[in-house]
């Protein structure tokens, strides 16, 4: 189990944590402490759709939101239905999507070792913590065992700021969209990628930016993710 000494760093990151995207300190404090590739926090909320932080690359980040992998990646199908902690490899990988999906995953950098600890909330919210790393099986297996109940522990630190934050954030009355940011939220929904968005749109990928920072301050959202699901939860938009 990580000491109390050791998770201090992290424990202060979330500490100071305002918004969803702070939790990256949290998580780059634990990533570097614990020497492994990447740590993740995600909620998903009734509603609000998907929100949190990981240390993957941006370029795997805008893959995975691109291709909508949401509806096939069986580490957020597995741990959806689960309530106990599981490693990655006690997943279902043997569909097609599923193996290509995990292919495409190690080239962007994902390890190919992971650990994850569902964590079920009020009102159905559901948040997901893990940990990934590139190592053999008995490697992973010795830390994960070394590690477990420590954790458990940090992904319920880290939910519990997470719904801090979204408590605050939900306190703020929204704005109307113009009909511009509608647009731009309703092609985003849809899967189109900026740049496609900015063409059909007959603008600048820079006024899209606008467009798109005005209508996430106006939704009270964390990011354009965020944004999105908020927007057509609320039947602004439909994709």
């Amino acid at each position: 189990m990580i000491t109390t000494k050791k998770l201090n760093p992290v424990l202060k990151a979330l500490a100071r944590a305002d918004t969803i995207e702070d939790l990256k300190d949290a998580c780059i404090e634990l990533r570097d402490m614990l020497q492994i590739d990447h740590v993740s926090y995600y909620c998903f909320g009734p509603g609000d759709g998907l929100y949190g932080y990981a240390t993957y690359s941006m370029e795997w980040k805008a893959r995975y939101a691109q291709e909508q992998y949401m509806r096939i990646d069986p580490v957020l199908i597995g741990g959806s239905s689960r309530f106990q902690p599981f490693n990655w490899g006690d997943l279902d990988w043997t569909p097609k999507a599923a193996r290509k999906f995990r292919v495409e995953a190690a080239v962007h950098g994902v390890g190919s070792q992971g650990y994850s600890v569902p964590v079920h909330g009020p009102k159905g919210q559901f948040a997901l913590f893990s940990v990934n790393h590139s190592c053999e099986d008995a490697e992973w297996a010795a830390f994960t065992r070394k590690h477990q109940n420590s954790f458990i522990l940090l992904s319920h630190f880290f939910n519990q700021k997470a719904l801090e934050v979204v408590a605050n954030v939900d306190e703020q009355p929204t704005k109307a969209l113009s009909p511009r940011e509608l647009d731009a939220m309703t092609l985003l929904a849809r899967g189109l990628s900026r740049a496609e968005v900015a063409k059909d749109l007959d603008i600048s990928e820079h006024t899209l930016r606008v467009y798109i920072e005005s209508a996430r301050s106006k939704l009270n959202a964390q990011n354009t993710t965020h944004a999105v699901a908020r927007a057509l939860s609320r039947g602004l938009i439909v994709a």
